[in-house]
């Protein structure tokens, strides 16, 4: 199905957000003084997936393999660019004020990077009268129909994939071992601004990932049901709960038990 989209310049996707940003946009962002959260997940990995398993294997390139316990994992780690309200970017007539170089995310929206997404249009903040314009952004053979557009997804998809292992030495560095678990939630970190962009630079100067030293991870969950299942395949877990600190959280995607 084509699908016509038009910015209106409502200013709605540029307020109360986390930004998914690539290690070069993280390192940008944080010399602007904005700040920066690793929102980080894990899937259990005994074994490779089926070669005909593509989202399987769209995850596993956008993770570094890791151990929790006996189990073996992919982590993946995500950089957000967080603010509470007005992007620090956004001049009060609502354009852009670093428009040149704004990170792929902003330059993507509305469209989906995820191939295994599907656009929906009332899942967006854009106001009704955006879809509304002749402008087509999806043609009805699924491609993107504006370049910028389809040349920022493949740049979004190319940079998760190019910085997994640079994620790798960042949470080395940063002692980073916590995560949620996959389509489950994920765990927060939220490190000074300075001591990341500072381990930043160092995980992106390089060295080789196979000698980096490989951390055990902990699992998070806020459900009995799910920390118990971890514990009988050999994982180390820890309830949502025990999370001490100001710079780290649990962010639940499902319900979790009471309180």
């Amino acid at each position: 199905m084509t699908i016509n989209f038009s910015c209106t310049m409502c200013g709605r996707c540029c307020h109360g957000l986390r930004l998914p940003i690539g290690v070069d946009e993280a390192v940008a962002w944080l010399r602007d003084g904005g700040q920066v959260q690793l929102f980080c997940e894990a899937i259990p990995w005994p074994a490779e997936p089926p070669a005909d398993n593509l989202l399987a294997w769209y995850k596993r390139r956008r993770a570094f393999a890791a151990t929790s316990g006996q189990l073996p994992l992919r982590v993946i780690v995500s950089l957000m660019a967080a603010f509470t309200d007005a992007c620090p970017n956004l001049l009060p007539d609502f354009r852009c004020g670093i428009y040149e170089r704004r990170p792929r995310a902003c330059r993507v929206y509305p469209a989906e990077v995820n191939p295994f997404v599907v656009l929906e249009r009332d899942a967006k903040l854009c106001p009704p009268e955006a879809w509304e314009s002749a402008q087509v952004l999806k043609n009805d053979d699924g491609t993107w129909a504006d370049p910028e557009v389809a040349a920022s997804v493949v740049g979004m998809q190319e940079a998760d994939a190019r910085d997994a292992d640079v994620k790798a030495r960042l949470c080395a560095i940063l002692g980073v071992a916590r995560s949620g678990l996959s389509n489950e939630g994920v765990v927060i970190h939220a490190p000074d601004g300075q001591r990341l962009l500072a381990a930043l630079e160092q995980a992106t100067a390089g060295g080789d990932p196979a000698r980096q030293p490989a951390a055990p991870w902990e699992i998070v969950s806020h459900r009995q049901a799910t920390l118990d299942l971890l514990h009988s395949a050999g994982c180390a877990s820890l309830p949502a709960s025990a999370l001490v600190g100001q710079d780290v959280s649990f962010l639940g995607f499902v319900p979790g038990d009471p309180a």
